[in-house]
């Protein structure tokens, strides 16, 4: 399954909580129904005067080709869709939106743990999105993050889903992947992970803390943005499929 995760920033003169109202009210029925999506889920930030992003939207696949079918390629925070109600849901980010400011990613999800049986909606979620460290590659990266990390990763208290997301094209993307940390609670999630506002956390729970010692091996953690809120599924016709 391949993703399309973008991190939205409000336009400048737009208040917080009228973009979400926007966003929610607005354009969130026609994103959900641009062609080939079938799955679509906001993200809202748990303390918005904290965090670098005013929410994500994330928008899912059956194969890359739908995705860039209707969301162009990588490597570009804007595009330019041809199909109808991709090209409708371009012409209104421009509502609430500041376009050159929203980074984004697209990707290919791999699930490493799941206790909620792909149920996500209203879940809390740490979605931390991973700079390599100055001097490995990004296939060093992959290989210690999905042979070192990730299955540490997730057994991390509280933790009740765990996925990562890898970039479709490397070379033409901001970030390295992508992890996607799921608990029950707010509370669950600062314990494990630390609170809102900071790209780095100081845990006290033990693998949670072996975690934290351990991404000073591959990540940069100054250049990582991270992004704690809680998750509405708004549409998903994926079923049984890739974990939901």
């Amino acid at each position: 399954m391949y993703k399309h995760i973008a991190l939205l920033v409000r336009k400048d003169d737009m208040s917080h909580d009228e973009f979400v109202d926007y966003w929610q009210h607005n354009h969130t029925p026609i994103a959900k129904d641009i062609e080939g999506v079938v799955r679509y889920q906001t993200v809202l930030p748990a303390d918005p005067e904290n965090t670098e992003f005013d929410g994500l939207a994330e928008l899912y696949f059956e194969t890359l080709d739908d995705l860039h079918e209707a969301l162009g390629s990588e490597g570009s925070r804007d595009y330019d869709p041809t199909r109808e109600i991709a090209a409708k849901a371009r012409d209104d980010v421009d509502n609430f939106l500041d376009v050159e400011a929203r980074p984004r990613f697209i990707g290919e999800e791999k699930v490493w743990k799941d206790e909620v049986d792909g149920d996500t909606d209203g879940l809390w979620k740490h979605s931390a999105f991973l700079v390599r460290k100055d001097g490995m590659s990004h296939e060093e990266f992959r290989d210690y993050w999905e042979n070192n990390h990730s299955p540490l990763a997730k057994d991390i208290e509280g933790v009740v889903r765990y996925q990562t997301v890898y970039p479709a094209d490397p070379e033409n993307t901001e970030f390295d992947g992508v992890a996607e940390l799921y608990f029950e609670t707010l509370d669950d999630l600062h314990e494990a992970l630390g609170s809102e506002g900071s790209r780095d956390y100081d845990p006290t729970r033990e693998v949670a803390a072996k975690a934290r010692e351990d991404v000073d091996n591959f990540l940069a953690i100054e250049k990582r943005p991270r992004f704690i809120g809680q998750e509405t599924v708004q549409k998903n016709e994926v079923g049984d499929k890739e974990g939901y």
